[in-house]
């Protein structure tokens, strides 16, 4: 059970999605401070913030109170999330297409024999049918 376990931890896909856990986690902090301390300024001009900084548009409620639907936190996580979609996408996943596009081109797959259509078998038999007619 030791070994198995050895095994698994020392594959490289392991280690690989552990590194990439920590650079996203990492990459995800700075995309939060951007998007609170750049973005959120921004849209805070075009939006009233409230008491509690959030902005939003405000409503009463029937006890005439006013609520706040905090729409800033919610633009904030879907600039957050294609911020570092985004980022990923260029830094991680294009290099790497593009790191396999050339290691394919390389070394081309050998083409595996194709296998003959059903008309060319039957051609085959029937020219295989005719030389041992014509031998008799």
């Amino acid at each position: 059970m030791i070994q198995g376990f050895k095994e698994f931890i020392t594959k490289g896909n392991v280690i690989d999605l552990a590194v990439a856990v920590v650079i996203g986690t990492a990459f995800t902090a700075i995309v939060n401070a951007v998007v609170s301390s750049i973005i959120n300024p921004l849209v805070a001009m075009v939006f009233k913030a409230d008491e509690a900084g959030k902005f939003g548009f405000t409503v009463r409620n029937i006890y005439d109170d006013p609520v706040t639907f905090p729409i800033g936190e919610l633009l904030s996580a879907v600039i957050t999330f294609f911020a570092v979609a985004l980022v990923v996408y260029f830094v991680f996943v294009v290099p790497m297409n593009t790191y396999k596009e050339r290691k394919a081109a390389k070394n081309p797959a050998v083409d595996e024999e194709t296998l003959p259509t059903e008309q060319e078998l039957l051609i085959e038999i029937r020219d295989l049918l005719r030389r041992d007619a014509g031998t008799r």
